[in-house]
């Protein structure tokens, strides 16, 4: 079954590959399709953004179907905190992930309520928080079935010290998709918080281009789909910023 993403509100990057741009903090979600499984890229960055997502996917992947593995790209709240609305999925992230989440859990509350969700919900959120069940130290390729498939690459440190991108292997037709978390940003400039290491980061962005190659699209964590060639422009932009090479 090919979904009908239009219908949906999500934008059709391939015949199996879509995704969706969140409200509020304009954080994108990624959806694969596969004939026996189904990859999310990203939980929402509440239980009620997570439900919608979970509930959104149902309707995309059609009867009897539901998403079977998460992928989180790093450990800060939009991207995180609807992890506990998708029952029964197989979790993945970067390697260091769960301790990440497991230690920061007051900080990742009050960040959430910094930027606008209502402590309650935060609170909710990060009782719940999901960890993974999968840590993933280099790459792992998941194989969802019908001849879809979609990597796992931990290629961080860069915005934060747990980076995964999520390659999805183009076809006749069909490029190659990665999912970049928050190591690009197209809606503004790259944000680097306290747990950012600027040094590295360039050089994450220089293994995200070899993993997409040139003829990719490069789905950002904030704004629109982009091209090697502003991925490139965006890593010179941060090498100077934090003079690095």
């Amino acid at each position: 079954m090919t979904p009908a993403w239009d219908e949906t509100g999500w934008e059709r990057l391939t015949a199996r590959v879509g995704r969706r741009r969140l409200p509020a903090w304009d954080c994108t979600a990624g959806l694969v399709v596969g004939d026996d499984a189904a990859l999310m890229i990203e939980a929402g960055a509440s239980l009620r953004e997570g439900a919608e997502l979970r509930t959104q996917a149902r309707t995309l992947l059609g009867p009897g179907r539901r998403v079977t593995h998460l992928a989180l790209t790093h450990p800060h709240f939009d991207h995180v905190l609807g992890a506990a609305a998708f029952a029964g999925v197989q979790v993945f992230g970067a390697a260091g992930l769960d301790t990440a989440l497991l230690k920061g859990r007051d900080e990742l509350r009050a960040d959430a309520v910094r930027h606008g969700l209502p402590p309650d919900a935060a609170a909710e959120a990060t009782d719940l928080l999901v960890h993974p069940h999968h840590l993933v130290c280099g790459e792992w390729t998941l194989d969802l079935g019908g001849g879809t498939q979609a990597l796992l690459a931990n290629i961080g440190p860069g915005h934060t010290g747990y980076d995964l991108a999520v390659l999805v292997p183009g076809g006749p037709g069909a490029p190659e998709v990665v999912f970049c978390g928050d190591l690009v940003e197209e809606s503004g400039e790259p944000q680097a918080g306290p747990d950012a290491m600027p040094s590295h980061w360039p050089a994450a962005l220089d293994r995200l281009l070899d993993l997409g190659g040139p003829d990719a699209l490069y789905v950002p964590g904030h704004g629109a789909v982009v091209d090697a060639t502003f991925v490139r422009n965006q890593r010179d932009e941060l090498a100077r910023r934090f003079r690095v090479s």
